[in-house]
């Protein structure tokens, strides 16, 4: 865990990434057979447990990322079984799949028209996302994608982003969510991530979101991001993904749907050990993991690698069988309450700030470097304090965020905050819009559009003096 010190280094050039869009967002049109987001992340939590699938280039490299410089003729999975998938999926009481249809590489599972790589170009043929869903969809399991925006075939990466690129992602997620039937959700991987350095800006969140929904509004969308974004709270994602097997862990105070991928072998994709490795216990995946994450609004994803026959190990068959025996409790999940959720950018972001403390390096613009990795404090000797956030111009928001440093360890993980309100500067006045009592570490508040050239948030502690470590501040579509 970092200290404050450690916490205020690093920061430079985030001023020349602006991200502000001021004008209204629309909602895309409602289709008649929308659900109400709700709804769909109901039916998702009731799904309770699910199977990721990572075949890809790795399989046949002993690899966890495929060597985009390997040729597809490598890809050979000449005994491709889904079926086989779909009966020992269903044998341990799991309701989905998520294929891995591209990774890092950039291979595609499926014949794409597009320039990448795929299975028309490998030694085996065959539409691999056709054949997963077919085979899920006939055993009655639900059909989920997951897709790497992070490509280095085609070099999408930090930096290196191109409207060519990004009409290129786009038309790979038409591709999947029109060939396919119905896609209960999609889950994205290297995208705004500390080791893929891809960013919201570089390829736009709200734009592919968007895109997505335009072909299924009902697929949700789960973005890799956990790592990100701290505490309980629903950003840029429909269902807040935990990668456990990285240590992501879910907050003990989370009321949002949420998602836990882990591993039943070792490592993601398979490797010429597994045949003969110790698997996790039907014990661990059960009563350490699948019945306590069920409570906490979390469904849990684990994934079972197959073989580069395109079959799943015995072993494996074997010990999904013995989790079914083991797991009883297979009731609809905990109802889950509305959530606010944050897609569209930070508005707040390298804006001019200014607080009722702005000395010795702990400045404002600490609060709003979209970094949870820094953060503003008040006086030592003070226990209450204000940021302002001056746009330059009239801007339309409807939503602010309020973060404490509560993961910082010498700030601690108890809230300083025993009050905190939200106004905005109109007609030479503050207005109030939004306040509330000791706040979650990731609060969310939604209100009535407001358009205004500055906002201030006043937060009062109790004994200590109260931090922020990111004030946002966002115009969400509405009907979400």
């Amino acid at each position: 865990m970092l200290n404050r010190r450690e916490f205020t280094q690093g920061l430079a050039g985030t001023a020349a990434l602006l991200a502000a869009q001021q004008s209204a967002i629309a909602a895309p049109a409602m289709q008649a057979n929308t659900k109400p987001l709700l709804q769909l992340q109901q039916e998702f939590m009731d799904l309770r447990f699910g199977a990721f699938l990572h075949l890809n280039m790795a399989t046949f490299e002993q690899r966890e990322w495929g060597d985009p410089k390997a040729s597809p003729k490598l890809f050979n999975p000449a005994h491709l079984d889904t079926d086989q998938w779909a009966q020992a999926v269903r044998s341990a009481g799991m309701a989905y799949g998520c294929l891995t249809t591209k990774h890092h590489d950039g291979f595609c599972l499926w014949p794409t028209k597009t320039t990448s790589p795929s299975v028309k170009d490998a030694t085996f043929t065959q539409d691999v996302v056709a054949s997963y869903a077919n085979s899920f969809r006939k055993h009655g399991l639900k059909v989920c994608l997951y897709f790497s925006i992070l490509d280095l075939r085609a070099q999408i990466w930090s930096y290196q982003v191109t409207p060519k690129k990004i009409a290129l992602i786009k038309t790979q997620l038409s591709e999947l969510l029109t060939n396919y039937g119905e896609i209960t959700a999609i889950i994205i991987d290297g995208w705004n991530a500390g080791w893929s350095r891809i960013t919201y800006d570089q390829v736009p969140f709200r734009e592919i979101y968007d895109h997505i929904k335009s072909h299924q509004p009902n697929c949700l969308v789960a973005d890799h991001n956990a790592g990100q974004y701290p505490g309980s709270a629903l950003c840029y994602t429909d269902i807040k993904q935990y990668e456990q097997h990285a240590g992501q862990k879910i907050a003990s105070d989370s009321i949002i749907p949420s998602e836990s991928g882990t591993t039943l072998q070792s490592e993601w994709f398979w490797k010429e050990s597994y045949p003969t490795e110790p698997l996790k216990s039907a014990e661990t995946i059960v009563n350490d993991w699948l019945i306590p994450f069920n409570r906490q609004h979390c469904n849990l994803l684990i994934n079972v690698a197959p073989n580069r026959d395109g079959r799943f190990d015995q072993n494996t068959v074997d010990r999904l069988a013995e989790v079914g025996h083991l797991w009883k409790d297979r009731a609809p999940a905990p109802k889950l309450a509305p959530s606010v959720s944050i897609t569209t950018p930070n508005l707040a972001f390298a804006r001019p700030s200014f607080a009722s403390r702005n000395t010795e390096g702990i400045g404002p613009d600490l609060a709003n470097d979209n970094s949870y990795r820094t953060y503003w404090i008040a006086d030592d000797n003070e226990t209450s304090g204000w940021i302002e956030i001056a746009f330059g111009q009239p801007t339309r928001f409807n939503t602010v965020s309020i973060v404490e440093p509560r993961f910082d360890k010498e700030y601690g993980t108890d809230s300083r905050i025993a009050s905190y309100s939200v106004e905005a500067w109109q007609n030479n006045q503050w207005t109030p819009i939004a306040s509330g009592k000791t706040p979650l570490a990731f609060q969310l508040e939604r209100f009535q559009p407001v358009t205004a050239e500055r906002v201030r948030l006043t937060i009062k502690g109790t004994t200590k003096p109260p931090g922020i470590t990111e004030f946002g501040i966002y115009n969400e579509p509405v009907g979400l």
